[in-house]
């Protein structure tokens, strides 16, 4: 990121700008060059061709809106945030949570190693207890054939790290062995060089224990592969025009004390987490189903489905906040390297290893998460993300690009913001435009 005041991510009323003019604005301040900014223009980055070397069956192109949330500062730097999605009120909601958090001085981030697990699933054993000690003498074995298929890796820090196993049992299958292969992979996602490994070494686990190896993949539990983020807001940072700073965050308090306690709220509190690290996975070319999957089952690890973020006040007046969550994303490979506009996201964010990444979405979740509580516990969630969804209502009538904000802003005052609305103020416009051409000047 440059330094400097053009790197601050305080650019007031960015919304309010026009398209070419907050492209003009992120050039700027981040330094992307004239063909980057061309891409993005362009909307989406992708021709056919690419999109069919990708995936299978290409028919055709899907965009999504491409944002920019503003105002976060993340360990001490400030940092743009590329979010691709459809919902407009995420966007606004992460840059205001961010404003309010850089009042405590911003958000506070660590992330464990990059290390990832690979399953190797072994059934039909005969003394079990025999083939887990055949494992367990050949552990340093199995841990070097690892490290010897992808010596870059090795050669970078990472690799090979451990290897574990466990006993499960099912009236399927009977006893077997799970092992775990643990596996640092440093700047990749890593499911393909995982999964790789762990079918590479299953014949040799077959031959250390007579079974039959049956599943040999990644698993999207990454409990080795967290990422944190905390941050302290001053009570008075969160009042609102009806109520004061410590009320709301007595609100938000109530709020997190149902979703400690009931899965059926704890599962939106999540969500809305979701709302922002989906965001920004999609943005970085990142497998957000792969965490997803990761996150929910991260916030059921206990046997108790629980919210995967926390709200405490301090002795200082500050609500304080904290988020942990597995996040397996990378920087290199996979659509983060083959999506043109995945790789301007990463130069937006200013990001130079995976971990660095995996902060920055913990930060943006635990700010999403704030904002979605501070609504909620004061004026309600629909209030602001209706105004801002009246829009694509407008646009979802039918409504021309030039008409839809007036039809927006009409049903806004109106409290009436509903497609059928939407509809019949486009027919008002349109027979007064009508009206208009048939009269002339």
């Amino acid at each position: 990121m440059l330094d400097g005041k053009l790197a601050m991510t305080r650019i007031p009323e960015f919304y309010k700008l026009h398209g070419e003019a907050r492209l003009r604005e992120l050039q700027a301040r981040v330094g992307l060059t004239d063909e980057e900014i061309e891409l993005l223009r362009a909307g989406g980055g992708l021709s056919l061709q690419r999109g069919e070397q990708m995936s299978e069956n290409v028919v055709g192109l899907f965009s999504l809106p491409l944002g920019i949330a503003v105002n976060f500062l993340i360990d001490g730097r400030d940092v743009l945030i590329p979010m691709a999605i459809e919902e407009p009120s995420v966007v606004a909601a992460a840059s205001h949570a961010a404003k309010l958090a850089r009042e405590g001085g911003g958000f506070h981030t660590q992330a464990t190693p990059p290390v990832m697990i690979g399953q190797i699933q072994i059934i039909e054993l005969g003394d079990i207890q025999t083939a887990e000690r055949a494992i367990r003498r050949a552990k340093a074995q199995l841990l070097e054939e690892a490290n010897r298929l992808h010596p870059g890796i090795a050669a970078r820090g990472g690799g090979a790290v451990d290897l574990q196993v466990r006993r499960l049992e099912h009236p399927t299958t009977g006893r077997m062995l799970v092992l775990h292969l643990l596996y640092d992979v440093r700047d990749a996602m890593g499911a393909n060089a995982v999964n790789t490994i762990v079918e590479h070494l299953a014949p040799l686990v077959e031959q250390l224990t007579g079974g039959r190896a049956v599943l040999r993949i990644l698993t999207n539990l990454a409990d080795r592969r967290l990422a944190r983020a905390t941050a302290a807001i001053p009570a008075r940072a969160l009042a609102t025009e009806g109520l004061q700073g410590h009320e709301v965050a007595q609100r938000i308090l109530e709020a997190q004390a149902l979703a400690e306690v009931d899965p059926y709220r704890a599962a939106t509190h999540n969500k809305g987490i979701l709302n922002g690290v989906d965001a920004v996975a999609l943005a970085t070319g990142n497998d957000w189903r792969a965490i997803e999957a990761g996150a929910h089952a991260y916030a059921a690890r206990t046997g108790h489905y629980l919210p995967l973020s926390s709200w405490v006040m301090n002795g200082e007046e500050n609500l304080v906040g904290e988020l942990e969550m597995p996040l397996a994303v990378g920087i290199v490979g996979g659509a983060t390297r083959a999506h043109p506009v995945a790789q301007i996201c990463l130069k937006i964010l200013g990001v130079s290893s995976a971990q660095e990444l995996a902060r920055i979405l913990a930060a943006v979740g635990l700010a999403q998460n704030l904002a979605a509580l501070r609504a909620l516990t004061t004026e309600g969630i629909q209030r602001g993300h209706m105004a801002l969804h009246a829009r694509q209502m407008a646009l979802s009538a039918g409504a021309p690009s030039e008409l839809a904000e007036a039809i927006a802003e009409r049903m806004v005052v109106e409290e009436n913001i509903r497609v059928e609305r939407a509809k019949e103020l486009l027919a008002e416009l349109m027979e007064l435009k009508s009206t208009a051409e048939i009269q002339g000047p």
